[in-house]
């Protein structure tokens, strides 16, 4: 396993300790939690970064690395919707692009081709303002300006999954032109 799947695999372990540390009686919890949220995004930045540069990509990497995005994702959401940081309803936006991009990923992935949509522009850009987001209510700033970014941020997945879906559906056309080519 090369050194950004490892940094991946760090990522997955680092939401269940984020879950523990969020939802115990430590002092503090929301900051220790928060800087191992953190430490999460950074080891995300990091893996990307060393994949591209020294052409580390792998089909693994590829599969992990979102479904580590993911995972901590929903810890965020969960654990902010209980102790009431965010409305439900941001839990029930972003969750639901959430589990389209799985689902829609995993159909690819699963198809004769094991195609994979790679990250782009528009997902960064929404992550970006999910950690942004995020980060306010760890650090504790002004609720309205919290609210903003999250609802920003729920506008900005919201913007990012039509991009997705509209490669996904242009995937799905050219796989589908192909077939009927390779019947004829």
């Amino acid at each position: 396993m090369n050194l950004p799947n490892t940094l991946t695999l760090i990522r997955i372990i680092l939401v269940p300790i984020y879950l523990l540390i969020f939802f115990s009686e430590l002092p503090n919890r929301i900051l220790l939690a928060g800087l191992i949220y953190i430490l999460a995004g950074l080891t995300d930045v990091l893996d990307g970064h060393i994949a591209r540069k020294y052409d580390l990509k792998t089909k693994l990497g590829t599969v992990l690395d979102p479904l580590a995005d993911k995972l901590m994702t929903f810890a965020i959401l969960i654990s902010f919707t209980l102790s009431n940081y965010i409305p439900g309803w941001i839990l029930l936006a972003l969750g639901l692009k959430e589990i389209l991009m799985i689902c829609g990923g995993a159909s690819l992935y699963l198809s004769k081709e094991n195609i994979v949509l790679p990250s782009n522009k528009f997902g960064k850009i929404a992550t970006a303002s999910f950690y942004a987001a995020t980060i306010s209510v760890i650090f504790n700033l002004p609720n309205l300006f919290s609210e903003c970014l999250f609802i920003l941020t729920v506008l900005l997945n919201i913007f990012a999954f039509i991009n997705y879906l509209t490669l996904y559906i242009d995937v799905i056309k050219n796989k589908n032109n192909t077939q009927l080519t390779k019947d004829n």
